[in-house]
Order: C-alpha cells, then sequence, then structure tokens
C-alpha cells in the first residue's frame, strides 16, 4: 500500500467517528447525558417535594431544567445574542452555597474571595462559557423568564459542569440550584 493509499484510509476511517469517540479512543470516557439526566430528574422530583418555594407557577423544561418563578417580570424574553444582567445565588441540592455574584452573600456563606470583584453577572444568551455565555442550563432557564423577574433555577448536571470535578465547591455530577433575579437585558 502507498502513502498516499494509507492517508487516504486514515482520513475515511477517522470521519466515522465523533469528538467523544475520538476521546473516548485515548482513555476519555464518553458523558451519559441521557442517563445523567435520567438520575438528575429524580434527584430533582425528590427535593421538589420537600423545598419551600413561595412561586407563582414551575415551567419543567423538556431538557431537565426547572423554573420556578416567584416573581413575574414585566419586560420581554430573551433570544440567543441577548446581553443577560442578573444577580444570582448557586448552591447544591443540600443548600450549601457554592457561588454568589452578591458580596453579602458571599461573607454570609463563608465563600468570601477578596480577590473577586462583586458585580451585576452578564452573559451572553446562548453562548458557551468560553465565548462570553454562561453554562447551558442559564440559557435554558433565563429562555423562559421576562426581564425584572425572580427565580429560581433548578439546573440537572448535564446541562451544567457534568463530571467535571475541578470545579470549587461542586461535586461532579451536581444538579446545581440557583436563585436569580433577571435585572434587564441589551
Amino acid at each position: 500500500m502507498s502513502i498516499r493509499q494509507i492517508i487516504v484510509v486514515f482520513i475515511v476511517a477517522s470521519m466515522g467517528f465523533s469528538c467523544d469517540d475520538q476521546l473516548s479512543g485515548y482513555g476519555y470516557p464518553t458523558y451519559d447525558s441521557e442517563g445523567n439526566l435520567a438520575i438528575d430528574r429524580e434527584k430533582i422530583d425528590e427535593y421538589l417535594k420537600t423545598a419551600q418555594y413561595d412561586s407563582l407557577y414551575r415551567i419543567h423544561d423538556p431538557s431537565g431544567v426547572v423554573i420556578i418563578v416567584e416573581e413575574e417580570g414585566d419586560g420581554s424574553r430573551p433570544v440567543s445574542g441577548n446581553v443577560v444582567y442578573a444577580n444570582y445565588t448557586g448552591y447544591l441540592l443540600d443548600g450549601s452555597v457554592f457561588d454568589t455574584n452578591l458580596e453579602d452573600v458571599a461573607i454570609a456563606n463563608d465563600i468570601y474571595d477578596e480577590e473577586r470583584t462583586y458585580a451585576i453577572f452578564n452573559f451572553f444568551l446562548g453562548l458557551s462559557s468560553t465565548q462570553g455565555g454562561a453554562i447551558q442550563g442559564f440559557t435554558l432557564g433565563f429562555q423562559r423568564l421576562r426581564s425584572g423577574a425572580k427565580a429560581s433555577i433548578i439546573i440537572p448536571a448535564p446541562y451544567a459542569y457534568q463530571d467535571n470535578e475541578s470545579v470549587d465547591r461542586i461535586p461532579a455530577n451536581s444538579v446545581l440550584v440557583f436563585d436569580v433575579e433577571f435585572l434587564g437585558m441589551d
């Protein structure tokens, strides 16, 4: 077989693999989104049986994200590409706070970082966090809210940090809850 034939065979063979499959071949397991969503739906259902929310209504998005609207906004809903401005506090299902953009909440929960600037959080709806967006669960939650709303967004791990073990205070495959105040958008 000539070098040219070897290259053609290699290219054709590699075209049959997805990126996840290629990573799996190098010792990286493929993330099981569907399996983890099924597990997280059960965790979220159990959590909602005992969680105390004074809500106007709840939205169970087909993705598995749950949006609990506590105060309705009077603005419009954002679309992909809008810049969303919000205050947030994120916590695990056990109630432990792992992040917030509010300095007083960070201090009260012993997660204050004097190196950090606590300010209104803004992100591009629909973009990844590497492109100026946020975790996918934020897009799925905020697109269901009107500007001015206050809500809690419950995000299954596949739409948050999946099985990433290097995120401070967030164990791998954690369901996340965010109390959010949707301040406005551009």
